[in-house]
Order: structure tokens, then sequence, then C-alpha cells
């Protein structure tokens, strides 16, 4: 992985180098306080006085930069405003094309700035973040709260884009007006809104909305959906086609993720009675649990390779193979069958299409609002790992319908294969496959580029400096900062097979890895051993475990913002593990 410095250098305006965030030299001078403090020839009072100077002398550099641009658009819309007013009614259309083109330029020329604004807002906020990381202190409150409310801030510049509105404004306005000059009355600003049709002002709209609409929470929530972005977007924002966009598609995509979610634990609190009924051992509700978690691993991957060609068949087959499954698991107790039962919940894992739902999020939801489509994923998902356990303690009843028996331990099964139905009809009636033509028409380059864009630039005076796996990187292959964080050629290439992308993962990487390995086992043995050890132990009722599921899976999204947003700020990762295994170890 390149780290962020390089990146940012490759990146970069080569006309306006000098004016953006020196970041290699800050990260070198963050070492060097650091390797200072630690021999005792500075304390920490200096080091904060003397980072914050450097900072304003950063930002004022920028925010200057920023201002002479803004006066130069400026007074080509001023030239422009007066070759407009020039216009004889008729006009000829030669004129017009050549004034729409001429307001076009100095949009693509506000594309350009507004992406400058927005790379030294990334590069200022790691910055700020490697500072906190390195010396365990909130200087990021300190320096945003005292920068950003100051009367003359220059803080705001960077982040709020002050006065680039003013420019976006006589942009979209202008070449509205050039458009709908023949026979219209109306303007922008007139209800209803008219819809601008020019891509131009739809790219700096969807630059402008890059730099502003997030928020704390969104972001936390998409950076957890695994709905990979670029830290750093492409100088020029590529249009997007929002016809391949369906919010009804985008809604059964995230209810397919909760009734999944749904489907995966609402058996949990009865799987060892239902194993104890057809003759084995309580402990082999883990088989029952894992074995959907096992058949998951295969289904990924033949979901990611199909989503390839569509998105429509996939969720159509993923719907037919859950419903058999979850039928197949209730049935399992009238036809006296363990191995029905386990092949009941293998089939549910070959149903797993998590990956196409988050390769639909990437693909077909427009950038301005797949924060918040990647933060519903990650909602949907902890929502249903509540509700499970919470329906299958509801459904505590026994009877009997023909040959069919009904009970807490079949219930779950029939549930799940009526909302699967419910869900295949709801599916086929509404869903709307996307269009495939423009990425036919597209490079592999470009369409990879598309769809991995950086969805969640902050508004950054209240953004979390979440910590991203590139900045670990970044921390451990570049302590010094002398810019040996450049990966060598070997590791650019592409992994032909499993073996290969095991050599290319750093030592850190795999630490992490591993690490993250033990979590998710250490979850799954509580979780799936939970009906048996409490049974057992505390004499637990099923609705008793369903509630201590239910209240364990609401609390998944709570600390995970605590932790993510806060306490990494003021621990180093490896406490938060070892307090993480302490925990799993009590």
């Amino acid at each position: 992985m390149v780290a962020f410095g390089k990146k940012l250098k490759e990146r970069q305006i080569q006309e306006w180098q000098g004016y953006y965030i020196n970041y290699k030299l800050m990260k070198k001078k963050v070492n060097q306080y650091a390797r200072q403090i630690e021999v005792g020839t500075q304390d920490h009072r200096h080091v904060l006085k003397d980072f914050s100077r450097m900072l304003d002398n950063q930002i004022e550099k920028i925010v200057l930069f920023l201002l002479e641009q803004q006066g130069l658009l400026g007074s080509r819309l001023t030239k422009l405003r007066e070759q407009h007013d020039a216009l004889e009614e008729p006009s000829e259309i030669a004129q017009i094309i050549e004034l729409r083109e001429a307001y076009r330029a100095v949009g693509q020329d506000l594309l350009m700035l507004l992406y400058f604004v927005e790379i030294n807002a990334i590069g200022l906020r790691k910055i700020l973040k490697k500072f906190d990381k390195r010396f365990h202190y909130r200087f990021t409150d300190y320096y945003v709260k005292t920068r950003a409310n100051h009367p003359y801030s220059q803080l705001q510049q960077v982040f709020k884009h002050v006065g680039l509105g003013a420019v976006v404004g006589a942009i979209s306005r202008n070449l509205h007006e050039l458009q709908d000059r023949q026979g219209s009355y109306l303007s922008i600003y007139d209800p209803p809104a008219l819809p601008l049709q020019d891509p131009m002002v739809d790219s700096i709209k969807a630059a402008v909305d890059r730099l502003s609409h997030s928020t704390n929470f969104l972001n936390f929530l998409a950076q957890h959906a695994l709905i990979m972005q670029e830290e750093l977007p492409a100088p020029i924002e590529e249009h997007i086609d929002e016809e391949r966009y369906h919010f009804m598609s985008l809604l059964l995509n995230l209810a397919n993720t909760f009734l999944y979610m749904v489907n995966t634990y609402i058996i949990v609190p009865t799987a060892d009675d239902y194993s104890m009924s057809l003759g084995a051992a309580a402990t082999v509700c883990g088989i029952v649990i894992g074995a959907m978690a096992v058949a998951q691993v295969f289904s990924s991957v033949y979901f990611s390779a199909w989503s390839n060609r569509s998105y429509f068949r996939p969720l159509i087959f993923s719907s037919i193979v859950l419903f058999v499954g979850n039928t197949m698991y209730a049935m399992a107790y009238d036809l006296n069958s363990l191995t029905i039962l386990l092949l009941g919940r293998l089939f549910c894992g070959f149903g797993s299409a998590r990956a196409v739902n988050r390769r639909y999020i990437s693909d077909c939801v427009p950038l301005k609002i797949r924060m918040q489509a990647s933060a519903g994923f990650v909602s949907a998902s902890a929502l249903g790992m509540a509700c499970g356990p919470a329906l299958a303690g509801i459904l505590q009843t026994n009877f009997k319908i023909y040959k069919f028996t009904f009970n807490e331990d079949t219930l779950p099964g029939w549930v799940m294969s009526v909302a699967w139905l419910v869900y295949l009809i709801w599916l086929w009636i509404s869903f709307k496959e996307p269009s495939r033509d423009i990425e036919e028409n597209n490079s592999p380059h470009a369409s990879t580029s598309k769809t991995a864009e950086n969805d969640a630039l902050e508004d950054g005076l209240k953004q979390a400096l979440l910590i991203t796996s590139e900045e670990k990187q970044e921390d451990d292959e570049d302590p010094e900062g002398d810019g040996s964080e450049e990966t060598s050629k070997e590791s650019r290439q592409p992994a032909t097979s499993i073996a290969s992308a095991y050599r290319l993962l750093t030592p850190s990487v795999k630490v992490q890895l591993l690490i993250y390995f033990m979590l998710k086992y250490a979850m799954e043995i509580l979780v799936s051993e939970s009906s048996v050890i409490t049974s057992y132990y505390f004499n637990w009722s099923t609705s008793k475990v369903a509630i201590f599921l239910a209240c364990l899976g609401l609390t998944v999204l709570p600390v995970n913002i605590v932790v993510g947003s806060y306490i990494s700020n003021m621990f180093e990762d490896r406490c938060q593990l070892v307090t993480a295994f302490s925990g799993n170890v009590i």
C-alpha cells in the first residue's frame, strides 16, 4: 500500500506544488519532537507551541493562495458577466455556445481549486491525527477549537471553503440562464427548482458535497461497511450517472443485509435444544451455528464474480437458496434428521449475498449519498444481529399443523422461510437492474477508480479523526519520515494466488489480521455457546438467553463508536488490544 505522503505528492497539481501542505516535513517534525522528548531535550509545552506555529504557517500559505485563486476566478466571471449582458436579443447560437464554454472553463478551474482544498484538508487531518497518536495528547481538540472559532480564523477557509460558494453560484446561475435563454423566464432560485442539466454544474455540486456533506456518525459507520475507498480522489470528479441509482433497489439490498443477519442469529438461543431433540449433544449447536459461516466463505467468491454481470440474478438466487435452507432447517425436526438440519444451515450460508450488497453500494449509489448508504449497511447488520435473538425469544409456542411441528426450535426456520419468500416477491417486483452500458464503454482503470473514490471527505471542524490501516502502515514503515514509505515494485504487482497475496502483506498487517481472527473467534464462541453455558450454570430460559444476546447485539455500534472516535485518540492500539483480550479471558 502506498503511503499517504507519496500519494499526496503524486496527485498534486504541478503548477501549484509549492502551495500544498508540506506533509512530509511536518511528519519528520513530529518524529523529531518524539525523539527530543524521549531524551529530555524538549518539554511538551514547547512542542505544542512550536507545532501550532508550524501548522498556522502552513494553513496561512494555503489560504492566501486560495484567496488569490478565488480573486482570479472572480475577475474572469466579472468579464464573462459583461459579455453576457452585452448579448443581443435574439442572440446568435454561436455566441451563446462560446460563452457557455467560457463558463465551463472557469468551472473546470474551480474543480481544480476544490480538489486543492480537499487534499489539503485531508493532509491537515492526518497530521493532527498522527500528532495525537504519537504524543497521546488531545491536541486536535485544542487546535481546532481555538482556530476555528476565532474571528480571524484561517482554518475556516480550509474546511468550510468560505467564499467558494459565491463562485459556484455564479457559474451555476449563468450556465443555467444560457441553457434556458430561449423562451424561459425562470431562474435557478424560482420554485419549483429546475434540474441543472449541465454536466459541469453537476461535477461542481458533487465536489462541494464531498467537502461539506459528511458527519461524524455517518463517516464512522461508512468505514465499517468495508466498502473501500481511495483516501484521495481524482483531481476532477467524473460525472455520476444518476440513472443508475434506484432508491428501491438500494433499500432491497439493505433489507437483504438485515434479513441475513437475523437469519444468522435467530437460531442461537434454541440451537442447543434443537440438537438435543434430534439425539445429539447440546454442544453440537456450535457446529449448527458455525455451518452457515463456513458456507459463506465459498458463497462470497462466486457472488463477487457474479456481481460483475448482474445484481438482480444473484439476489434472486440468494433468496431462493435461503428459502430452501430455512425450510430444511425447520423440517429437520419432523424428519428427525441432524443431517437435514446441518444441510439447511449450509444452504443458508451458500445464500449469503453480502458481497453483492456491498458491490451495489460502491457501483450504483451516487457519491453524495454513498456514505449514508454505507452507514445504512452497517446499521442494518447490527440491527439484524440484535433482532435475531430477540425474535427467537418471542417465538415461544408449540402447535402442529398437519404433519409439521411449530415450536421454539422450528419456528425460527419457518419464520425466516416466509420472510425470504416475501422478500423474493418484493425483489422480483421492485428491483431495477442498473445499466451496464457505462461500465462496458469505460476502461477497467476508469471503472475501478469510479468505485474507489473517497466518499468520506469530512466536514473538517466536526470530523472524528479515525485511524486508517494506511496510517498504521505509514507509522510502521516510515518512522523517521525520510521517504522510505515508498513500496517496492513487487508489492504493487497484483496477487495471483492466496500464497502470493500472503507474501505481499507486511508483518504488521499479518499481526492485525491474526488479531482480527482471534477477536472474531472469541466472539463467535461466546455467541454460539451462550445458550449452553447459561442454561447449565444459571438455569436461564430461552427467553433470558434471547434478551442477553439482543442486548449484546445492541451494544456493538455504540461501543465501536466510542472506541473509534475517542479511546483510539487516548491510548495506543496495543493497549486497546490487550484490554480486549483481557476481557475475553475474564
